[in-house]
């Protein structure tokens, strides 16, 4: 399954170190792209445009404050993704709340960086998320799983989304804290970040319901694998390289 994304990763790294424009001119397009599809999936109503805007400092007319600072808390989560990368500090409980903490930052403060203290139903799901008193288990459980996995990367970066989002362990922004782990996995392996569009969201979350009510995961690692598949393409036709 993730072959090809091995293959397009082979020739990319083939063609480092890429030139600081380029370098810029992807990244700039990668965090829009990625912050505004992320807060779409949860019902964010700002278009990309209006995004890219937030994001350059301008508040939009009309639009909640509270939209202005998803996208504005997403970019700085992003950023601090990069840094674990950059830093290649391990994945840990720390690191997982931080995220989160900057997630909700301006929205809902109580709560940001802090495990949920009552039980949840995800709105559509089937799956039910675990008591709050056995969340300290079960993400214990995910990281000691996490730290001894030994296959594909992007399988890794992969399941981790979909069992960090069954645990379900804040109130509120597990899905986009859940999308920022699996990046953060994805670039401290080497892979590019996906993009998971928001056009996308009913196979997603229908991906998502296969692998906690059945255990199959595999449309959820085709879902991904596909997305990195994307990016590397993208990359190289960027690059004028474009897969043979």
């Amino acid at each position: 399954m993730f072959k090809q994304c091995d293959q397009l990763k082979k020739q990319l790294d083939a063609l480092r170190p890429l030139s600081r424009h380029t370098v810029k001119s992807l990244h700039e397009q990668l965090v829009l792209a990625w912050t505004y599809n992320s807060n779409a999936i949860e019902g964010n109503t700002l278009t990309l445009k209006e995004t890219k805007v937030v994001l350059e400092g301008i508040t939009i007319g009309g639009k909640p404050m509270r939209e202005h600072f998803e996208a504005i808390n997403h970019k700085e989560a992003i950023d601090y993704v990069e840094d674990i990368v950059q830093q290649q500090e391990p994945l840990s409980e720390r690191v997982i709340r931080s995220i989160h903490q900057l997630v909700l930052k301006n929205i809902d403060d109580d709560n940001a960086g802090r495990y949920r203290t009552e039980n949840v139903v995800i709105a559509g799901a089937e799956h039910t998320p675990p008591d709050h008193l056995h969340l300290p288990q079960h993400m214990n459980k995910l990281l000691v799983w996490y730290h001894s996995f030994s296959g594909h990367p992007v399988e890794r970066a992969a399941r981790l989304h979909t069992d960090f989002v069954k645990i379900h362990p804040f109130v509120d922004g597990n899905g986009r804290t859940a999308r920022l782990l699996m990046n953060l996995d994805l670039m401290a392996t080497g892979y590019l970040p996906v993009i998971i569009k928001a056009v996308d969201r009913l196979v997603y979350y229908e991906a998502l319901d296969q692998a906690h009510i059945q255990h199959d995961y595999s449309d959820f690692f085709a879902l991904v694998a596909r997305a990195e598949e994307h990016a590397l393409q993208s990359y190289l036709n960027l690059l004028g390289k474009p897969h043979v």
